[in-house]
């Protein structure tokens, strides 16, 4: 397994939270990952008045990603703005494959662990024609 900083990861990702906009549910959750030429890429979930058009920061993190050059995540930590630890939801689970593949690693609360233990027998990009 290949060695990060997951307490640098952490740090950013509850800072990232600062930036949250969560006036409905009050948690400001903030996300970290290290992309495979070593930026580190962040968001933070913004709400809507009309729940289901929030965005989890995860998502906000891929835009990110895009944005600055794409690549692959190979390491993810999820903070609340207090710095517990926050386990990306089903479908955040299913962005992080889509940008980290199976071997990316991810800041659990059984430790750290492969997206392929994370979301086990995942949907993604080679499974269409």
């Amino acid at each position: 397994m290949a060695e990060y900083d997951w307490e640098a990861l952490r740090a950013q990702a509850i800072e990232a939270a600062k930036s949250a906009y969560a006036p409905y549910s009050g948690l400001h959750v903030g996300v970290a990952a290290v992309v495979d030429d070593g930026r580190i890429v962040v968001g933070c979930n913004v709400e809507n008045a009309s729940y289901g058009l929030g965005m989890c920061a995860e998502c906000t993190m891929a835009g990110q990603l895009r944005l600055t050059g794409g690549g692959k995540l190979v390491a993810v930590a999820c903070r609340s703005g207090e710095g517990a630890l926050l386990m990306p939801c089903g479908r955040c689970r299913q962005v992080l494959f889509e940008h980290g593949g199976a071997d990316c690693l991810v800041d659990t609360p059984s430790g750290i662990l492969p997206m392929s233990a994370v979301l086990p027998d995942a949907f993604g990009p080679d499974d269409l024609p």
